[in-house]
């Protein structure tokens, strides 16, 4: 199922204006996890209600401070189908679920939040869970 582009923009806003890079092609979900010893959050974003008042909130909570992921990276279900496909290729061992939070570093799985370690939980339990994370195995400082 594909969107309205116009419903989904804010809830793509919400995280590309704190610096999250959209990945829409296959390709550019390659190019993002194929950078050496960097660590990447990849944050499968969607529009249920989990993503909107849980995981996108939780994830900004985690990135306020702390060590942080070298990048932020952004992939949408439901709307770049292809490049969701392929960013879920790299959670093997996990099911399909939106939303979904992931660390990689050097295209491996370091940490992952699936949809029911979201929705069951809050903002601020969520951005705990992530930046414990963030102090096991990221090097970056918050901006």
């Amino acid at each position: 199922m594909r969107y309205d582009p116009r419903m989904v923009q804010p809830m793509r806003e919400e995280l590309t204006r704190v610096g999250f890079t959209e990945l829409l092609t296959p390709v550019q979900v390659d190019d993002a996890l194929a950078v050496k010893d960097e660590t990447v959050l990849l944050v499968v974003n969607s529009v249920c209600g989990c993503a909107a008042g849980k995981a996108r909130p939780g994830v900004l909570l985690a990135l306020r401070q702390g060590p942080r992921p070298d990048r932020l990276t952004t992939v949408f279900a439901g709307m770049e189908t292809d490049a969701t496909q392929r960013a879920r290729d790299y959670f093997e061992g996990y099911p399909p679920s939106s939303p979904q939070i992931a660390l990689l570093k050097n295209g491996r799985l370091l940490h992952i939040l699936e949809r029911k370690d979201i929705e069951g939980r809050d903002a601020p339990e969520i951005a705990r869970d992530l930046s414990a994370a963030f102090e096991t195995f990221c090097t970056g400082q918050p901006a």
